[in-house]
């Protein structure tokens, strides 16, 4: 039931059905994705039944067994209609298009027209009257939401793609997810939710190993966020900090500011840095934000005093001695964890280390039944739903 981004197979209603039907075959995803709609969508229930127990697998003619024995005898495909007209009815193949075309698009001058026909057609090859009229209904309640074969077994091939690799390599297809999610807070907010449940780390933005996306780190164990998902944060600001890594992983706070651009990572850049917890490893927040102001005028001090010509901090500094980078922040309590947790919230569009109601949630998440963006009106009209 771990269908959350896999494709065509994600939604809540959707995975409750992959979870009875125990698919195993191609043609059981080309079903589902091919019945998974209004009105077909009532014949999943008797598929699942037929598919778990073949005794109960009826054709409603013997004839059909030919083009309906992968799907138990249930109409599922566009092509099924076109097979029914043409082996019961004895269309053409020609007729049997302009057929489909009429009873899919309700071509209402052309729908009486063909139902004559069909019922005469069935008629005529052997099916009692009563009967032939019945498959008609059949058809015609099936026909508006018909997929062909060839789009099921496409997206059905793509579904069992996505599943494997989601199955075989959780953290490599998480990571992919969550970078092509990336401009929608709502799905990155589920993903991150899924990544938790596969167990999966999400690690917070870190100055020295955050690229512009994703990334996983750890071994393969874990994902990285990227600065790209931090407000304020732009591409000219992470060019920057990357261009400057690439010389030396930052040591300090005040070897960051020293190595960086001040005018592309400007003062709100840092401040979201900070506030995000992608320069934690350096110390508190509460002692970097208040630290900031004094470092960066002192770096841009030198800055100056460098380009004209004076001597500056590090100058006496011989070439065989380190310099010492080494910060003095000031002595303040941390932040309090709400105050954390909203500083997360505004810089990254959610709460990615905790959550507020996290602890209630796990109280009551055995009786939720969907998630508020799984609902769809098409298909939990009417449902009662937690």
């Amino acid at each position: 039931g771990k269908t959350f981004g896999v494709f065509q197979l994600a939604s809540s209603g959707m995975t409750k059905y992959l979870m009875d039907l125990h698919p195993e075959r191609i043609e059981d995803l080309m079903a589902m994705v091919a019945l998974y709609r209004p009105g077909p969508m009532g014949s999943i229930p008797e598929y699942i039944a037929r598919k778990r127990n073949p005794s109960l697998v009826r054709y409603f003619d013997p004839r059909m067994e030919k083009f309906l024995d992968k799907s138990y005898g249930i109409i599922t495909y566009q092509d099924d209609v076109l097979y029914m007209a043409i082996q019961l009815a004895g269309y053409n193949w020609e007729e049997a298009d302009k057929f489909r075309k009429a009873i899919g698009k309700k071509i209402v001058a052309e729908m009486e027209g063909q139902h004559i026909k069909f019922v005469e057609g069935c008629v005529t090859n052997g099916m009692e009257h009563a009967k032939a009229e019945e498959l008609f209904k059949q058809i015609e309640t099936f026909a508006a939401y018909g997929f062909n074969k060839a789009h099921a077994a496409s997206y059905g091939i793509v579904a069992y793609w996505t599943g494997y690799i989601k199955a075989n390599y959780p953290v490599e297809y998480m990571t992919s997810l969550l970078s092509a999610e990336s401009g929608n807070t709502e799905k990155l907010t589920e993903a991150i939710s899924e990544c938790l449940n596969l167990d999966i780390k999400i690690l917070p933005p870190d100055i020295n190993e955050s690229l512009h996306g994703f990334t996983i780190v750890n071994d393969g164990k874990a994902i990285r966020f990227g600065l790209s998902a931090i407000k304020n944060v732009g591409s000219a600001a992470i060019n920057a900090i990357i261009n400057a890594r690439k010389t030396s992983q930052f040591k300090s706070f005040t070897h960051f500011l020293s190595l960086v651009e001040l005018q592309k990572v400007n003062k709100k850049v840092l401040e979201s840095l900070i506030g995000a917890g992608a320069l934690d490893r350096f110390g508190k927040r509460s002692a970097l934000i208040q630290a900031l102001p004094e470092l960066r005028a002192k770096l841009a001090q030198l800055a100056k005093a460098k380009l004209s010509g004076q001597n500056g901090l590090f100058d006496s500094v011989g070439p065989n001695q380190e310099i010492d980078y080494t910060d003095h922040l000031p002595d303040i309590p941390e932040m309090s964890q709400t105050e954390l947790l909203k500083l997360e919230k505004s810089l990254l569009g959610f709460y990615l280390t905790d959550h507020p109601v996290r602890n209630i949630v796990k109280l009551v998440s055995h009786k939720v039944t969907h998630k508020i963006s799984q609902l769809d009106p098409t298909f939990h009209l009417g449902q009662n739903v937690t």
